[in-house]
């Protein structure tokens, strides 16, 4: 009894030796992960309150000796970052509603109706989100050139709204967990497939239409390559391209740039902050339960 009570100790030591160097290891990993996001957003606060001269001379994260808010206001109305975020809403609008739209119907369909048809476009899908897209640049701007909608808001609209096979998963993920049984019985009452959509599918989306609403809002918001691509005219600028007339081929003033960055982090840390409830709540609820 007392050699396996010596093993069983042994084993108990052995174990809770190893657990906590697991457990010291995970909060290590998050330290590191937290820094590698707080570090560079205090190197941006901190830089946008310095002059250029004490931006070059000094480090950077050494404080300015005295807080520069004109670089807010330089980098807002010379920037022209008030017609970047008004130019940069009314393509999230168009893009996420048409994402919206396009993107559960398509997942309705390919969801509820088994067909051989169905599958062949989930294979299309999938070999298309498995290529890469700079490898079809030339032939999507001869496609939009050719249609007339090069320099305009429209391209990058179509774009967004046409590529994403990603949201279109995720709705599809999201409509197993809603019962049949409901589209069975609301079809049995003579509601008709969009009847069934709309009323029925649509509502129960939400949950998954708020994760894809963040993630379309903040890649649209942070892409720069589209609209930079497709809408080179000052006057169409997005909050990205904004920015990016601070950069010239002597220097960039950096100190401007990141006051113009602290004032674009804003609206979509306010978006965040206001569908966090919907994201991280009931995402993998569904409509009946057993």
């Amino acid at each position: 009894m007392s050699g396996s009570e010596n093993i069983v100790r042994k084993n108990k030591k052995s174990f809770g030796f190893t657990r906590k160097i697991f457990q010291a290891l995970k909060y290590a990993v998050l330290i590191i992960g937290c820094l590698m996001v707080v570090v560079p957003l205090i190197v941006v606060l901190i830089g946008a309150f310095k002059t250029h001269e004490e931006y070059v001379s000094t480090g950077v994260f050494e404080l300015p000796s005295v807080p520069q808010f004109e670089n807010f206001s330089i980098a807002f109305i010379n920037g022209k970052v008030l017609q970047g975020l008004l130019n940069t809403a009314i393509i999230l609008v168009v893009s996420c509603f048409g994402t919206i739209i396009t993107g559960t119907m398509t997942a309705f369909v390919l969801q509820r109706f088994r067909t051989l048809f169905t599958r062949g476009i989930k294979s299309v899908f999938l070999f298309a989100s498995l290529l890469p897209n700079i490898s079809m640049q030339v032939t999507v701007f001869q496609i939009v050139s050719k249609l007339g909608l090069y320099d305009s808001l429209a391209a990058p609209c179509i774009l967004y709204i046409g590529t994403d096979i990603i949201s279109i998963y995720i709705f599809m993920q999201f409509l197993d967990n809603i019962s049949v049984s409901l589209d069975e019985s609301a079809f049995l009452d003579g509601a008709g497939y969009l009847r069934i959509y709309w009323s029925i599918i649509l509502p129960l989306l939400r949950p998954a239409i708020a994760t894809v609403l963040v993630i379309k809002l903040v890649s649209i918001y942070n892409d720069f390559y589209t609209p930079n691509l497709y809408m080179p005219s000052k006057e169409l600028g997005v909050v990205s391209t904004a920015l990016y007339r601070f950069i010239g081929p002597y220097g960039a003033k950096w100190e401007i740039i990141f006051a113009g960055i602290i004032i674009c982090i804003i609206p979509t840390l306010i978006i965040f902050l206001c569908l966090q409830k919907s994201i991280y709540s009931n995402l993998v609820t569904g409509s009946v339960k057993e």
